[in-house]
């Protein structure tokens, strides 16, 4: 069709339906619109039909509004909405001014367009309308001027929501904007923003993150980020440039000069940054849209950001690493660069919102042992315990001092700040209120340093801490004295006054998990002046201990509790006596069988065995009226070393004491340690091709089978072997004597350091240890 040939162009609008607004007092108008060229002749040449809405808001509709009044109004002025529909607009009126308002959710969105202040240059000396969209389309196609206004139009129009939908059916619009962007977006920061802007009004819903791939906007964002923040790289030091030259000069007005452009470069360039992450941070709903960001460098390029000093930008730029942070690939990345370090310089600041992200980027971060290392080494730890008194930001902070209080490494460097005084009075304000799990978790580990404890007991410290465990049975509470008394010195003194108020907790009535922290913290009470028999008599706790080494009679953290106490009682004579009489030691005995598999409770009966043999009394049941010798012989060569280290010292007392079981146990002990020996040497496989040894320096001595050309090699057991190669009969005389042997069956001292066997020789030596057994 030539141009010439059309000569007007003819509208038909056609009414469609008529509804309320779903959330707005306004009236939607569905209508449609048919467009016809027509040609010289009348002829219609091209046609279009498009389907289109007009709101109609109310603004004037209130409760005492005249119905009938408003919807003559709307008619008479609406020519989409015929006369003879007049009883309907009435009736849609009045269901507007009845309903009330709508209690549904919207659907969630990360961040609102409103959310995201005006900016210097979003100005208008006109009022956009919708109806001229072609007209600010026709801006997008002239110089920067005339395209930042056309955009700076089009944007007006987005930051109304309502006005989306109709945005999105216009592809001329947006196919241009995003044309205009690719093109244009270094010519000015500007056209750059403001078209960006148009954008992330839609990102902030997730139905039309879609039209914003389609456009690959997200990458074009992303580019621009990096790019900005290599021109800041430039303007700093270019800014240093000055700054040396005016000093050497002595004159400040260059560097003045300089530094007035660089701040207006400066905040548009934020400004810039800001619109582009946030849509950016929108899109990353999507976890596929995030890990295509991630490899594309996005937690770099927000790490760089953070040396930025505007407030709204880094709360941006936090709040996107930190949903960045839950991932493990991108903890990882922030790991690998001084993220760690940036964040500490925020805390703490007086912009409460970036505080509290900052803060809270930190707690994600601190799941990582080497991370919180790194907040450690950066003097976080003093910056959080001042926040302890900002109520604010008490809860997170306690949540990274937690975590930091975990690692063993860190511990200590509490008693060095002013926490442990602080964390105390919370907990005695608590009252009898229940203590938040944070706070309680935070003592109990800050109490595992003897440090730490020693300064929880100052004062009336010990003293506030069991009355409140003792009055309201919290085990949490109990767990942390119990922390507190396992530590060897003064503080553990301090319990003596305490005994019998544990002690009387231990019973069928309380709590089991409260009893367990009790029995502990009586478990670690080895003080020597304290009469343990008294204790076991004046609340009957013998009764309770057997009853409660029956396996199965409790939880299995109950009876091992139960197992401990034993033991450390037991290291007083009159009480091991009492133990041994009641019968507890065999029931030791079917606990081990019971629980053979598992290690702990196998290494806290051996130790019970091991406090036994110490006194006379206890130790001839041990040895005379039970099995407890047999099973330790059996656990000597148990896998775990503890249980290992415990078994040989207990066996080493029984055989000091009693001479028929240390035959055993010396048997037991030779036979295991020459079946360690013979298996290494048979499984020692020579190379018959081309044998050898290294001596001292580490060169190979042996070379070509001259093993048996080396007489010099032989040692007997007084020196040299004759150069026959002729082992003397001494040798089988002291191996028979057992004076080869080592007290563990090991070669002694008599045969030579250097000594080569030959493998005739380890098989005599076979035969004469299988004739001895």
């Amino acid at each position: 069709m030539q141009s010439d040939d059309a000569r007007y162009l003819k509208r038909k609008y056609k009414g469609g339906s008529l509804d309320v607004h779903p959330t707005e007092k306004a009236l939607v108008v569905q209508y449609e619109v048919e467009a016809t060229i027509l040609g010289e002749m009348g002829d219609p040449m091209l046609g279009e039909r498009k389907e289109c809405q007009k709101i109609i808001r109310l603004k004037s509709l209130t409760s005492n509004t005249d119905i009938a009044s408003l919807a003559r109004k709307v008619v008479e002025e609406c020519r989409l909405i015929s006369p003879s529909r007049l009883p309907e607009v009435e009736q849609l009126l009045f269901y507007l001014q009845n309903r009330k308002k709508s209690a549904e959710k919207k659907e969630k969105k990360q961040i609102k367009p409103r959310d995201l202040t005006p900016f210097e240059g979003m100005e208008l000396d006109e009022e956009a309308n919708i109806n001229s969209i072609d007209d600010y389309i026709e801006l997008l196609y002239e110089d920067i001027p005339e395209k930042i206004r056309g955009a700076t139009l089009i944007l007006h129009l987005a930051r109304n929501p309502d006005n989306l939908e109709e945005l999105l059916q216009n592809e001329t619009a947006l196919g241009a904007l995003a044309r205009v962007l690719r093109e244009d977006w270094k010519q000015s920061v500007d056209l750059a923003t403001t078209i960006i802007y148009v954008f992330f009004c839609f990102s902030s819903f997730s139905q039309f993150h879609g039209l914003i791939t389609h456009y690959k906007i997200g990458v074009l964002c992303m580019s621009i980020i990096e790019h900005e923040l290599k021109r800041y790289d430039l303007w700093q030091d270019e800014l240093l440039k000055k700054k040396k030259a005016d000093i050497l000069s002595n004159l400040k007005k260059e560097y003045e000069k300089a530094l007035k452009k660089y701040h207006g470069l400066l905040t548009k360039q934020e400004q810039l940054l800001r619109v582009a992450l946030y849509l950016l941070l929108n899109l990353s709903e999507d976890t596929r849209t995030e890990l295509k960001m991630r490899n594309k460098n996005i937690v770099h390029l927000l790490v760089k950001t953070l040396d930025r000093d505007s407030e709204e930008l880094l709360v941006l730029v936090v709040s996107f690493l930190k949903k960045l942070s839950i991932f493990l690939e991108n903890k990882n990345d922030m790991a690998e660069i001084d993220t760690v370090e940036k964040l500490v310089k925020l805390v703490p600041c007086e912009h409460e919102d970036l505080l509290n992200v900052t803060l809270r980027l930190l707690l994600n971060l601190s799941f990582d042992t080497g991370l919180r290392s790194k907040m450690v080494q950066a003097d976080l730890l003093s910056k959080l315990t001042s926040l302890l008194g900002d109520e604010a930001q008490r809860q997170i902070a306690m949540c990274i001092l937690y975590h930091i209080s975990m690692d063993d490494r860190f511990k200590s460097m509490f008693a060095y700040t002013d926490c442990i005084p602080q964390v105390m009075k919370m907990l005695f304000d608590c009252g009898e209120e229940r203590i938040d799990a944070e706070l309680i978790s935070f003592c109990i580990n800050l109490a595992a340093n003897k440090r730490n404890a020693q300064i929880m007991c100052e004062g009336n410290g010990l003293k506030m801490l069991m009355k409140r465990a003792l009055k309201l049975k919290d085990p949490l509470m109990m767990k942390m004295i119990r922390n507190i008394s396992q530590h060897d010195g003064p503080s553990k003194n301090l319990f003596i006054d305490y005994v019998g108020d544990l002690a009387a907790q231990i019973g069928l009535k309380e709590e089991e998990e409260f009893v367990i922290e009790c029995l502990g913290t009586l478990s670690n009470l080895t003080i020597p002046d304290l009469d343990w028999e008294l204790v076991l008599k004046e609340y009957n706790l013998v009764p309770y201990l057997k009853d409660h080494l029956k396996p199965g009679s409790a939880e299995d953290d109950l009876i091992l509790e139960v197992v401990i106490m034993i033991g450390t009682v037991s290291m007083d004579d009159s009480c091991a006596v009492m133990l041994a009489k009641s019968g507890i030691i065999p029931a030791l005995i079917e606990l081990l069988n019971a629980q053979q598999e598992d290690d702990e409770f196998v290494c806290q009966i051996v130790y019970v065995f091991y406090q036994m043999v110490f006194h006379q009394a206890t130790r001839d049941v041990i040895i005379k009226e039970t099995q407890a010798p047999a099973y330790l012989i059996d656990l000597m060569h148990d896998k775990n070393a503890e249980i290992r280290k415990v078994c040989d010292n207990t066996l080493d007392i029984i055989a000091e004491y009693d001479v028929e079981w240390g035959k055993k146990i010396q048997s037991e002990k030779f036979r295991w340690h020459n079946s360690q020996w013979l298996e290494m040497v048979e499984n020692r496989q020579m190379d018959e091709a081309e044998p050898f040894m290294y001596g001292d320096d580490g060169e190979p001595f042996l070379q070509n089978g001259d093993i048996l050309e080396r007489p010099d090699l032989f040692y007997s057991s007084d020196g040299i072997i004759p150069v026959d190669g002729a082992i003397s009969p001494e040798f089988f005389t002291d191996f028979q004597n057992g004076d080869l042997l080592g007290p563990h069956g090991f070669p002694s001292s008599k045969i030579h350091p250097r000594s080569i066997w030959t493998l005739e020789r380890h098989k005599m030596f076979k035969r004469h240890w299988i004739r001895k057994c």
